[in-house]
């Protein structure tokens, strides 16, 4: 079965990176669109970034441009997101997501908070 397992959340401060993960399995990782989202308590999941399943394409909400960069490791199954510049508002938990045979599939998350 189709599988994401995120992981690389955590406490940072404002300024500071972190690099989240995300191993697929269960599908055909390299033919498929990875994307990102996040969620923070109260709001509606909302969309940050997505890669082309040969990675050459990237698109990212408008929030996130110039701070933050996905990309993907096709021989490792597994898509990720460099988080620059955070800012208290990017707090959220982070998703990553695909659609396999038209079903959409999402991670557990990992939680991420952005505070001095």
């Amino acid at each position: 079965q189709v599988q994401l397992v995120e992981s690389g959340g955590g406490l940072v401060q404002p300024g500071g990176s972190l690099r989240l993960s995300c191993a697929g399995s269960g599908f055909s990782f390299s033919s498929n669109l990875m994307s990102w989202y996040r969620q923070d308590s109260g709001k509606e999941r909302e969309w940050v970034a997505t890669i082309s399943s040969g990675g050459a394409s990237l698109r990212y909400a408008d929030s996130v441009k110039g701070r933050f960069i996905i990309s993907r490791d096709n021989a490792k199954n597994t898509a990720y997101l460099q988080m620059n510049s955070l800012k208290p508002e990017d707090t959220a938990v982070y998703y990553c997501t695909v659609v396999v045979d038209s079903r959409r599939y999402w991670g557990q998350g990992t939680q991420v908070f952005v505070s001095s």
